[in-house]
């Protein structure tokens, strides 16, 4: 495989994709395509009742990187790359950890009829960080909406991606352990993680700094 021109970085929450996303772009010369979070007008409610607006917050989020993906499928990818922070076949992570019986079997239904018009990543990233790491980067990027999150919703919401990608086999994947790394400010890192994705060539493979 030649250097991979659409990248999806993926996390659990406050792990930095969006912050990787924009330098790797800026690194290779590509596009950006960023979740749109502070769209939707339930997340503020959600951390406060996941219960009540996990519903509402789940379908929002589904069908905004829903629309987001088509219109990749209007991009000439090989005209310009582009770096996408999330995967849209995550998606139902959340669903799963968050949605009742009934109303995750009318999630899978939608899910399924739009995941089959959704342009494949060539590579994805997945980010990883412990617990305390993540409650450490939320905290200090400050965003008022995610004040009540829940630590035990951020632990049981590693685990799930944790087993998502220990199971994902759809396209190549690249896992990054970042509880030591700063791939954003530090160079050293951030080139060796740069040659690990232009070196890339399929399957599942893990990025270990040599020191």
């Amino acid at each position: 495989m030649d250097q991979p021109r659409y990248i999806a970085i993926e996390g659990a929450i406050g792990v930095g994709k969006t912050s990787l996303c924009d330098r790797l772009a800026e690194e290779f010369g590509f596009r950006t395509v960023h979740e749109e979070f502070e769209e939707n007008p339930f997340l503020a409610d959600f951390y406060g009742d996941r219960q009540a607006y996990a519903f509402q917050t789940q379908l929002f989020f589904l069908l905004s990187r829903y629309r987001q993906q088509l219109g990749l499928f209007q991009q000439d990818l090989f005209a310009g790359g582009i770096v996408s922070d999330y995967l849209f076949a995550k998606d139902p992570i959340f669903a799963h950890l968050n949605l009742d019986p009934n109303e995750l079997t009318l999630y899978d239904q939608i899910y399924s009829l739009l995941d089959a018009r959704v342009l494949k990543p060539d590579l994805v990233i997945f980010l990883q960080a412990s617990v305390d790491t993540l409650v450490g980067r939320i905290r200090r990027r400050g965003r008022t909406y995610e004040k009540n999150m829940d630590p035990q919703y951020l632990a049981d919401l590693s685990e799930a991606y944790n087993h998502f990608f220990f199971h994902y086999g759809e396209t190549p994947l690249l896992v990054v352990s970042t509880n030591e790394l700063n791939l954003v400010d530090q160079d050293d890192a951030f080139e060796d993680l740069v040659h690990e994705i232009q070196t890339h060539r399929g399957g599942v493979r893990h990025f270990v700094r040599q020191v």
